[in-house]
């Protein structure tokens, strides 16, 4: 025997590749009954072609490609040039940009508030969810933009210069005067090293000039976005804390003094770049009145709390897509994945999350736009409702996104699957713009101060009674509760112990409602029976007998096409 029979012939094959799903790519994301059922309920239905358009693109192979480059390659910072000068600068991939001129010229940014016609903030709200189904990191910039546009509305002169510019559609990135530029990128600088979400123990600085300006001293742990044209940055001022707008570069062309000192090594988020600022003698303007900056910020914070929400939701949808579709394409023990019973509780149960999501974030933008229209009825839902479904959509997606990763077995735990980065993704939407206590605390705040606002949730809610007995029980049941909670905390009892609780009842019961009007009737039914039920068993596969998991399922099987990006 020779020894060519001992060790075989160079380059045969070993094996030949079986069972093995073929890539999801090439599909639109948008083709998802639940978001269109949104759109159409809620007075958007003029933005579909759009939004298919940016489904086929955000579902593309070629974005894929970029949203997996740009997270192995994440910012550098560069602090000095060669020859020693700082210029504190953060370099991107390429394919970075290419993400965020297609989300500025799908109007994902602050378009929407010059907008005219019905449901531009839920048409934003949905082209958004399907972005970021595509790359989410470059988001947090986009949606900062949307934000700061209400906040920046209290100084009536900036609002009218800089406005424009933030509403444009052409993203203009580089280091340039902000009024010679074709459109403009915002940040937020708030937190602190000795305070975090406690923005009232912050020590940063700021005295005003003989110019009117005001000049900013100190140090902000988180700056979100530093690459941003202008910034929303809380300070320190005789009056109180206060809120400030800060270019990186001034009128008339001299740079900002603003120090880069490094940029956070994140959990997830990995493309987008956070960073540690100082802040020596740097000129801003007042925004708001001085010492009521918080209140100033906060109408940014809660705007970027809705896209906490929905970049949320679409990290679940994308999660259940990507589970369904592995589990339909691969066959252990006989038969395929998604024919195996648990299996299908599992998948029918992780869509069901997702399409209770998908409704509860497209209605808090549909009332962001009864607000912005003066709608005080939607403007009073929207202060309940906000900090509820943020607390819980961000909550459940880090756990949604474990079980998804889980059925595809050890594929989904290696980065090739792109699971690994859904999963760390996961987190940051929960702690960004208050952690899940400090929106269980908000929401408890509004309960007792703002007794509209609790009685526009019941109404909201009750919009869903008579199509669920098991609905209608927990409808009622909630009512008392929050009742007893009124009453408890009119005679001084501290509610904060069990507002996670009581949160928690708010905010399933409002989806349940939505679902029953609006959803896939096996997805409400089957919500009902679980969620609504007092021993729903959390874990997700824990559907009862007689849902129809096959129709649930379904949903989650978008058709597939071939896009491009320019």
């Amino acid at each position: 025997m020779d020894i060519d029979t001992v060790i075989g012939t160079p380059g045969t094959a070993t094996h030949e590749v079986t069972n093995q799903p073929s890539p999801l790519v090439d599909y639109d994301v948008a083709a998802d009954a639940a978001l269109v059922a949104g759109l159409r309920e809620w007075g958007a239905t003029w933005s579909e072609p759009e939004l298919h358009a940016l489904g086929r693109l955000a579902g593309s192979a070629q974005v894929g490609e970029m949203a997996r480059v740009v997270n192995e390659h994440p910012p550098v910072l560069r602090t000095h040039d060669r020859y020693g000068h700082r210029v504190d600068e953060v370099e991107f991939h390429p394919y970075w940009h290419q993400l965020m001129s297609t989300a500025v010229a799908y109007g994902l940014h602050a378009a929407p508030w010059s907008a005219a016609g019905p449901g531009v903030h839920t048409a934003r709200a949905a082209k958004f969810f399907v972005w970021a189904q595509g790359e989410t990191g470059h988001l947090c910039p986009i949606s900062m933009t949307y934000a700061v546009v209400p906040a920046l509305r209290h100084n009536a002169s900036l609002a009218a210069r800089y406005e424009p510019l933030l509403e444009s559609a052409v993203y203009d990135f580089g280091l340039r005067e902000p009024d010679t530029k074709q459109g403009l990128i915002a940040g937020m600088s708030m937190t602190e090293k000795q305070g975090g979400s406690d923005v009232r123990a912050n020590t940063t600085t700021a005295r005003q000039n003989p110019d009117g300006t005001w000049s900013i001293v100190g140090h902000k742990w988180f700056t979100s976005a530093p690459m941003s044209d202008v910034f929303l940055v809380l300070a320190q001022a005789p009056g109180g804390l206060s809120c400030f707008f800060v270019p990186r570069v001034l009128p008339g062309g001299a740079r900002n003094s603003i120090r880069l000192m490094r940029l956070k090594d994140k959990l997830g988020n990995r493309s987008n770049a956070s960073a540690e600022v100082e802040y020596d003698d740097t000129r801003g303007w007042l925004v708001g009145e001085e010492g009521h900056g918080v209140r100033t910020i906060m109408e940014m914070v809660n705007n970027t709390r809705l896209d906490a929400m929905i970049a949320s939701a679409a990290g679940m949808r994308w999660g259940a897509v990507q589970a369904v579709h592995h589990a339909s394409h691969r066959r252990a023990f006989g038969a395929l994945l998604s024919d195996q019973p648990l299996m299908r509780n599992v998948l029918a149960d992780l869509v069901v999350e997702s399409e209770a999501a998908t409704l509860v974030s497209l209605r808090l933008a549909a009332a962001t736009d009864g607000a912005a229209s003066g709608d005080e009825a939607e403007g009073a839902f929207r202060r309940m409702g906000l900090p509820v479904a943020k607390y819980w959509l961000c909550k459940r997606a880090p756990v949604h996104a474990a079980e998804a990763l889980e059925c595809l077995g050890g594929n989904g735990y290696v980065e090739e699957s792109q699971m690994p980065r859904l999963y760390r993704e996961a987190p940051v939407n929960s702690i960004w713009e208050g952690s899940g206590n400090v929106a269980a605390l908000d929401a408890l705040r509004a309960m007792v101060t703002r007794s509209e606002s609790l009685e526009a949730f019941i109404d909201e809610v009750r919009r869903g009674a008579g199509a669920d007995a098991r609905l209608d029980l927990a409808i009622e049941s909630l009512v008392k509760e929050l009742a007893r909670s009124g009453a408890d905390a009119a005679a001084g009892v501290d509610l904060a112990f069990g507002a996670r609780r009581l949160v928690e009842s708010m905010v399933l019961v409002l989806q349940g409602s939505l679902l029953v009007r609006l959803g896939n009737p096996a997805v409400a039914d089957a919500f009902c029976a679980s969620r609504l039920e007092r021993d729903w068993g959390g874990a997700f596969g824990t559907l009862r007998r007689g849902v129809d998991a096959a129709a649930i399922m379904g949903l989650a099987r978008p058709a597939t096409v071939a896009p491009s990006i320019a």
